[in-house]
């Protein structure tokens, strides 16, 4: 008979050539264990995923007491779905008034794709502004919006009238223009490496936007849902965007994401035509009661609050001659070294310790830092202890 490891490599489509193969069988709060009982302790919260922990008791709850009610009913928008009207009330309570309409999709990518079509069809127009290293999706649309040759290599043609600019520079903001439909950014940059927007740049992407009639579109799918000490990270800089950009952490473990505008603009798709955007999955039942289980916990339990203490708290520990810079905010953090060698070694030799870490797609020499928000003050200074034990290790061997 074959392992599930043979039966994985034999049967489930691979994204690349050396995965990692771990075989794991539960999961509680920070921690996974394998198939041997060993624990890991998870600090990239399934890349920016499970910001409540893995099955959270609310959200477990509310999957449960959901399947037993109803699943799948109607394509998406016909039938009045309570787990859908309750998610998205919820939703509009924890935002500015002018965010108060939301779309539920399957994933971050899809929320991607239907922000386009939003921009376009509401602005009449065709172009699109987006940020260099920027990570979107791996959807054709959502991949259009990314300049990274290394990842869309091979992928092409993309969709065209995309312009990039950089990051945090205010001189490239002059690339918005009348024919732009929207600019697509992320406030806090994620597969960049954690590049943290000025309130500068923000003040002036706003401004700029507003003059050219532009839809400004925030990316949250890592930033939102308590990551970075804020609900969202647009309210560090009380900056609002047009549309807003949901997923990964609202459905607590579960597939669903958002994008979320006003009324008036999303009522553009249900007219001329009707059926402007469709899905048949998105806005599940199931997920939807997760998504409200999730917020309702970040809100109860008051772990939104307790973020930015966390997060310095990383930052206070892990001090070490070979780190050369920790950016980010709350606990979206990157850990910077000399080299992605120097990086890959510490983070492999931290997995073989029971710390799951990462690096980023546009940032291999830095390590992430996104544990659930759930984690404790011991648990942080456990696995920092032992993150600096392998950074001496290996950074005495390399020198």
């Amino acid at each position: 008979m074959l392992t599930q490891r043979q039966l994985f490599l034999k049967h489930n489509a691979q994204t690349s050539d050396s995965p990692l193969l771990l075989e794991f069988v539960r999961a509680k709060g920070v921690n996974i264990y394998d198939t041997e009982g060993k624990e890991y302790m998870d600090l990239i919260a399934g890349i920016g995923v499970s910001n409540v922990g893995h099955c959270h008791p609310n959200v477990v709850a509310a999957v449960q007491k959901q399947t037993e009610t109803y699943m799948h009913l109607m394509v998406y928008g016909e039938f009045v779905q309570s787990p859908q009207v309750n998610f998205a009330t919820a939703l509009a309570s924890v935002l500015p008034t002018s965010l108060n309409s939301t779309y539920f999709v399957n994933s971050g990518a899809e929320a991607v794709e239907g922000a386009m079509k939003l921009a376009k069809r509401y602005t009449g127009r065709k172009g699109f502004v987006a940020c260099k290293n920027a990570y979107h999706g791996s959807t054709q649309g959502a991949e259009s919006l990314m300049d990274s040759d290394y990842y869309s290599k091979g992928y092409g043609p993309f969709l065209p009238h995309v312009n990039f600019i950089n990051h945090n520079n205010i001189d490239d903001l002059a690339k918005i223009t009348t024919e732009t439909a929207a600019v697509f950014i992320e406030p806090i940059q994620g597969e960049a490496g954690i590049r943290v927007a000025h309130q500068s740049y923000m003040e002036a992407l706003r401004a700029k936007c507003n003059e050219t009639g532009t839809l400004l579109v925030f990316d949250e799918i890592q930033s939102g849902f308590g990551r970075t000490g804020k609900m969202f990270a647009f309210e560090h800089y009380n900056v609002v965007p047009d549309v807003l950009l949901l997923a990964k952490g609202i459905g607590g473990g579960m597939p669903i994401g958002a994008f979320i505008s006003s009324v008036e603009i999303m009522s553009v798709l249900s007219y001329n035509p009707i059926l402007g955007h469709m899905t048949t999955f998105g806005g599940h039942p199931v997920c939807c009661a997760a998504g409200l289980a999730t917020l309702n916990t970040l809100l109860d339990e008051k772990i939104v609050a307790q973020v930015e203490t966390k997060g310095q708290l990383f930052k206070q520990l892990l001090q070490h001659p070979s780190i050369t810079e920790i950016r980010g905010k709350g606990l979206m953090l990157a850990i910077g070294f000399d080299s992605f060698e120097t990086n890959k070694a510490i983070i492999d030799a931290c997995l073989q310790d029971g710390i799951i870490t990462d690096w980023f797609l546009h940032c291999s020499d830095a390590m992430r830092i996104a544990p659930p928000l759930t984690i404790t003050a011991e648990e942080i200074k456990k696995a920092c202890a032992i993150i600096l034990k392998n950074i001496e290790a290996i950074t005495k061997t390399v020198n």
